[in-house]
């Protein structure tokens, strides 16, 4: 099994802070996430004066505009250098998600090699005909989308010059947390089915037995926001994972993932020993004399399975007995 690629999203838990920025760097790299994520963006290019908060944002920030929130998390140029070069030195991928076109230019001239579309630009034409025609790995998310919705910003982005081999789906819910009866995990496999894509899901809910699952189920990709505190003020933190948690959903990943194995049923390395004695074989139930012939009074079906396999009985019964067997000798014809 090709290995599951696990984005640790730090998103905009750095509060604006390039030192927290680089904390998040640090934990994601500890826990052995394969990249690290983070948003680009220009405030006034993606959100207007009259936007309103979601209400978890609402819950979580107080009564400040969506602007005025959204503002104090900005990445410059000379930050994401910087952290573009901190991640390297820590071994981990730095990705980060574009939300407007200078974002994506932005992006493209760091060197990113993969493109990760978030579920609220799905329907934004100029952005997905942008990106798609950049010739880059993308992984889109499709929270709070339609089946229609999917097919139709893949066909844009095919259409715009991006393979389809080169795009992973994310199953999403843009809800922060997810209640689990809203988590729907099975379309991810509808998603797949569909368009015939390599899909994976990305996580909001509370805790790490989801995304675990989501890779059981098949999922390529993993994302999952986390923090250095769930106490910390902003909008995303409360829905994030805290280190300790970060650790435990990627080690429990790769644990699933080895445990999916091939798929091909055949006995494995570790249990081959045990098959003589676990199964049975065909034994004397009792003294057998030369020339005796073979029958359901003088068998018996017992441990160790060495012997003639019990499959093979048909074959025993009514044979002559070659030799003197005693008691629970294996039968040999």
């Amino acid at each position: 099994m090709k290995k599951v690629f696990i984005i640790a999203e730090a998103g905009v838990n750095h509060n604006g802070d390039i030192n927290i920025a680089k904390r998040l760097i640090e934990t994601a790299a500890k826990a052995g996430a394969d990249a690290v994520k983070f948003q680009s963006f220009k405030a006034e290019l993606v959100i207007s004066k009259n936007a309103k908060k979601a209400e978890y944002q609402v819950q979580n920030t107080g009564d400040e505009s969506q602007l005025e929130m959204v503002k104090k998390l900005e990445l410059d140029e000379k930050a994401h250098d910087e952290l573009i070069a901190y991640a390297k030195s820590k071994n981990i991928e730095f990705l980060s998600t574009p939300f407007d076109l200078p974002s994506v230019d932005l992006l493209v001239k760091k060197g990113l090699k993969i493109i990760k579309i978030p579920s609220g630009e799905i329907t934004n034409l100029p952005y997905l005909e942008k990106i798609g025609a950049l010739g880059l790995k993308i992984i889109l998310s499709t929270g709070m989308a339609k089946l229609g919705e999917i097919e139709k910003a893949l066909e844009i982005l095919e259409f715009s010059g991006t393979k389809k081999d080169d795009i992973t789906v994310l199953h999403a819910n843009t809800e922060y947390p997810t209640p689990l009866a809203d988590v729907n995990l099975k379309a991810m496999r509808t998603i797949k089915k569909a368009f015939k894509v390599k899909v994976g899901y990305s996580d909001h809910t509370k805790g790490i037995e989801v995304p675990i699952a989501a890779v059981a189920l098949g999922a390529s990709v993993i994302e999952k926001h986390f923090t250095l505190d769930r106490n910390m003020s902003g909008p995303d933190h409360k829905a994030s994972l805290e280190p300790d948690e970060l650790i435990a959903m990627v080690s429990a990943i790769r644990n699933i993932e080895l445990a999916l194995g091939s798929g091909i049923k055949t006995p494995s390395k570790s249990e081959s020993k045990n098959i003589n004695i676990a199964r049975k074989s065909i034994v004397a139930s009792r003294a057998i004399k030369k020339g005796e012939i073979f029958s359901k009074d003088n068998l018996a079906i017992k441990r160790p399975g060495s012997g003639i396999s019990p499959m093979r009985l048909g074959e025993v019964l009514g044979r002559v007995a070659s030799r003197d067997f005693s008691a629970d000798e294996l039968i040999e014809i």
